[in-house]
This record gives C-alpha cells, sequence and structure tokens, in this order.
C-alpha cells in the first residue's frame, strides 16, 4: 500500500510549476497557485473538484504549458491551500477564490479560458454573475460537474431513485470516516464510484492518491456545501461561450447534468459525452479534454505575445 499523495512519474505526476504564489481571497483564506509555461501565452486557468488538487490536472498542465500560460490553484483545504474556518465552506466563498486568482495572476485587461472539473465547475458557475470574473473569463470548459440535485441524482448505489438511496448517497459520501491508506481494496472502491469501468490501473492509482490525502474534515465540509447546491439560476449568468464535458458512466454527476446544463447555458458552445468515462475526466480522458481546451483558447483567446505586440 502506499501513503503518497501523487504519483512521481509518467503522464499523471504534475509537473514543476515555473513559479507559485499564494492568493488571498476576500475572507483572509490563502490559496496556493502554481503558474506553468510562458507568461506571455495564452492562459488557462484550471480549478480542480471536491477532495482533489492541483496534482489533478497534470495531464492537461504538461500537454497545454509548451504554448499556453497555465495557471493551478488549490481550493481551499485541498492540497496546500490551508483548511478555513467552518464558515468559510461555501459557495460564495468559491467564487471569491477563484476572483482572487484571477486578481492575482491575469494582467490588466488578459483574459483566460476558465475550466473547471466538478466542484471546480460549481466554483465557476457560483462566480459567473461576478463582474470581476466576466472581464476575466474569455471562454469556460464545465467538466463533470453540475448545478443542483447532486445527490438526488448521484448513481453511487445501485437502487432506484428516491428518498432511500438520497438518503443514503448523502450519508456515505458526507461520511467523517477517514480513507486511510491506498490499498487494493480502496482502489476498487474508489474506481468504481468515480471511475468508468475500463480505468486503467495507473489512472485509478493516481486518483486514489489525490483524493486521499485530502483531509476528513475538508471532505466532509464541502459534502455538506454540495449536498445542499442550487446553482441553477446561476447557469443563466455564464453569459461567456462554455463548452460542457460529461462521461456517461459518471456516477457521481451523471451525464444528464451535463446535458443540462448545455440546455441551460446562454451561450453553450458544445457538448461532449465521453463513452464509458467516469467522473475524473480530466484524468480519465486527458487527451479529449485537454483538445477541448486547446480549441476554447484558439476560438477565443488574443494568440498574439506581448512580445509580438511591440514589434
Amino acid at each position: 500500500m502506499s501513503r503518497l499523495t501523487r504519483v512521481v512519474s509518467g503522464p499523471y505526476a504534475p509537473p514543476v510549476a515555473r513559479r507559485e504564489l499564494v492568493a488571498v481571497s476576500a475572507d483572509g483564506a490563502r490559496l496556493h497557485v502554481e503558474v506553468h509555461g510562458d507568461e506571455d501565452a495564452p492562459a488557462v486557468v484550471l480549478a480542480h473538484g471536491w477532495t482533489c488538487s492541483t496534482a489533478f490536472w497534470a495531464a492537461q498542465t504538461r500537454a497545454l504549458a509548451a504554448t499556453h500560460r497555465v495557471i493551478a490553484y488549490d481550493q481551499r483545504g485541498h492540497g496546500r491551500s490551508p483548511a478555513v474556518r467552518a464558515a468559510g465552506h461555501s459557495t460564495t466563498a468559491l467564487a471569491d477564490d477563484l476572483v482572487a486568482v484571477l486578481e492575482a495572476t491575469l494582467a490588466p485587461g488578459q483574459r483566460a479560458v476558465v475550466a473547471g472539473h466538478s466542484m471546480g465547475g460549481m466554483t465557476i458557475m457560483a462566480a459567473a454573475g461576478r463582474p470581476e470574473f466576466a472581464e476575466r473569463a474569455a471562454a469556460v470548459l464545465l467538466c463533470s460537474t453540475g448545478s443542483s440535485r447532486l445527490v438526488a441524482e448521484a448513481l453511487v448505489l445501485p437502487v432506484r431513485a428516491g428518498r432511500v438511496r438520497t438518503r443514503v448517497t448523502g450519508a456515505v459520501l458526507g461520511s467523517r470516516a477517514p480513507l486511510g491508506p491506498v490499498t487494493p481494496v480502496a482502489r476498487k472502491v474508489l474506481k468504481y464510484a468515480t471511475m468508468g469501468p475500463g480505468s486503467a490501473p495507473d489512472k485509478v492509482e493516481a486518483c486514489a492518491r489525490i483524493v486521499h490525502a485530502c483531509p476528513t474534515g475538508v471532505r466532509h465540509a464541502w459534502s455538506q456545501v454540495l449536498a445542499g447546491l442550487d446553482l441553477d439560476a446561476d447557469v443563466a449568468r455564464l453569459t461567456v461561450p462554455t463548452a460542457v464535458i460529461g462521461g456517461t458512466a459518471d456516477r457521481l454527476t451523471p451525464i444528464v447534468h451535463a446535458r443540462g446544463l448545455a440546455a441551460a447555458l446562454p451561450n453553450c458552445v458544445g457538448l461532449t459525452e465521453l463513452t464509458g468515462m467516469g467522473h475524473m475526466t480530466p484524468v480519465e480522458a486527458p487527451e479529449a479534454v485537454t483538445g477541448v481546451l486547446r480549441e476554447l483558447a484558439d476560438l477565443y483567446l488574443d494568440t498574439t505575445t506581448a512580445k509580438e505586440k511591440t514589434t
């Protein structure tokens, strides 16, 4: 068994950042931020999901950093961002954090493609009505996420939808029990709950190490926020060009969420349904997710570098 919090070699090992910084949110929360790639390159900002960290985006960061400025940050309490007081767990705080990262890393007038996986996508939706977000986001990718009814729609328990399934699912996802070290049994459980049946062992290992590294208290606190999530009204405020990705075998945020978002968004520019993929699409299908990010950057960002503008 392994207690490592991330893989150390291969495509899912996080690359070394060009620089690191701390962004300070509205309530004083400190957020660990990593910047990869050329400072003059088109910017892509990555927000990870519940129980994950910047390491979750390793494949996208490595693939994009040669041509883009990739900015990834740890959500409060996750990764290298310190935990916060109980009142600091809310969708308002998530939106504040994203705005703080954008303001700390983007130059005046600079815009970025902003991508969010799972809770990271919910972060983007929560920030959609903020003027600071509208000024900074040129396009958005919502990846394996939903805006409401997360517990009711989850398929982690293979039983008929209804009150019993919702109640038990909420108890399982909101459990205070520590996950412990990454064992063969733990890998099987995580694969079943969060990944497609065909996921390769190295992908399962990468996800397991990241998820098991999340502190129990942080995992529980955010599970309570997600259980009561209702960002349906905020989806209507997300007017920038937005692409949606979902896995057809996703048990945590089933494909019904992706389809619902695509129908509700004011400016949806594409829905990608990844056959057989589960909830961890950036790890399970890294090329597909990276491809959508590249396409959004090519279409909606100014690719002229600062040096080229002055010559």
